[in-house]
């Protein structure tokens, strides 16, 4: 109520602007605490969606890349460097519904569950 008309449209311009550059990131503007949008239904997804779309294939990248440089110098062209997933803690809800839906899923043997949730055959 204390704000001009002026003041109204500064505040505006302003998350209109960290909204664009928000999104040229790839980040959800929810995460960033603009007021208004609220795309996604909470926190926790808006925050899965910015690691899933933007930080991991960023970093997958990256390791892309520099597998192959320090491949051609270590004379190992087949290096490969990835991400441990389960370490991501901002995937960690999406990790335990796989975990709860593998381990109740009756039909699987234990190396078919082994292997949906990314681990190699058992022993």
């Amino acid at each position: 109520m204390a704000l001009s008309p002026k003041d109204m449209d500064f505040i505006e311009a302003k998350n209109g602007a960290a909204r664009d550059i928000a999104l040229a990131f790839g980040v959800p503007p929810m995460l960033v605490g603009i007021p208004g949008d609220l795309t996604y239904a909470n926190y926790a997804e808006a925050n899965r969606a910015l690691y899933r779309l933007t930080v991991l294939p960023i970093v997958k990248r990256i390791l892309g890349a520099l597998g192959g440089w320090l491949g051609s110098h270590l004379g190992e062209p087949e290096l490969r460097l990835s991400i441990d997933l389960d370490a991501v803690e901002g995937l960690s809800a999406e990790r335990e519904a796989l975990w709860s839906r593998v381990g109740s899923a009756d039909f699987l043997t234990r190396d078919e569950k082994r292997e949906a949730v990314g681990y190699g055959l058992g022993a």
